[in-house]
């Protein structure tokens, strides 16, 4: 498997995407954003299809309308209960435009497919020090701002009392999903976005409580999703995008059904 330069570059993304978004996709589920991420991918559809209209690349242009989309969710609602509102607002307009810039789009149906759908296999060096390059901002990004988006995501009224940026942490923060979000769309397209970014992350949070702890699991479950999906697509020739849903869906009923387990086990002894 290893002699082909295709699937080198393809573990090599994968783990490189496979640390961002398990370690981003952990604290969007603990800050119940799951919806804003879903979100940004079809935004950023919209932004790849955009930009092989004017004959850019798709990757930047999935890059630069997520983080677009990331900033104007962020500004247009922080609260839970004007969340929804706004990540709708900002996904209904991305989706308006991605049908027109989808009406222009039917000569590329090739290139339509990949981002829908994602092409690890067809990720070359350019690509790939692309990702190496952004996945090493966000993750140090995320680890700048981590303490304090912990605190606001725990306890939003009383970080706001003390003194912390809330706003600029929501914003911050959506846009390190932003970027995680493209990443992740290069390996399984942008309708399979969750796969990595909330598979991963929920597992973890079914494993252990502990923040350090289920960011590490978060991105060790993520890893072993996408090589071994790769493995499994290598030697059974199914799609690489349908292992790694497989493995994260089967991963997550799994420590959902040991939780459970655990939970009526220490009812029972209470009893």
């Amino acid at each position: 498997m290893f002699e082909y330069d295709f699937m080198i570059n393809a573990f090599l993304a994968g783990g490189i995407v496979a640390v961002v978004a398990g370690s981003v996709g952990f604290f969007l589920v603990l800050r119940g954003q799951t919806f804003a991420g879903h979100a940004l991918s079809h935004v950023g559809f919209t932004g790849a299809t955009g930009a092989v209209l004017v004959g850019l690349s798709p990757f930047w242009g999935l890059v630069a309308f997520t983080a677009l989309g990331g900033v104007g969710m962020g500004l247009l609602g922080e609260k839970i209960s004007g969340r929804d509102v706004a990540i709708g607002m900002v996904l209904s307009v991305a989706l308006g435009l991605g049908l027109l810039f989808l009406h222009f789009f039917t000569a590329f149906a090739t290139q339509a497919t990949a981002l829908l759908f994602g092409n690890i296999l067809g990720v070359g060096p350019d690509t790939l020090g692309s990702l190496a390059l952004l996945g090493g901002l966000s993750v140090a990004v995320l680890a700048m701002i981590a303490r304090p988006l912990l605190f606001a995501s725990l306890n939003p009224e009383l970080a706001e009392a003390k003194g912390v940026p809330v706003r600029a942490l929501a914003v911050a923060f959506l846009v390190v999903v932003a970027v995680a979000v493209s990443e992740s769309a290069e390996i399984v397209g942008v309708l399979l976005v969750f796969t990595l970014m909330v598979g991963p992350a929920a597992s973890a949070q079914q494993i252990t409580t502990r923040v350090g702890r289920g960011v590490a699991v978060a991105v060790l479950l993520a890893l072993v999703d996408t090589w071994v999906g790769l493995t499994l697509a290598y030697y059974t020739d199914w799609p690489t995008s349908f292992w790694i849903t497989a493995l994260s869906g089967a991963i997550y009923l799994l420590t959902l059904g040991m939780r459970r387990s655990i939970n009526r086990g220490g009812l029972s002894h209470v009893h």
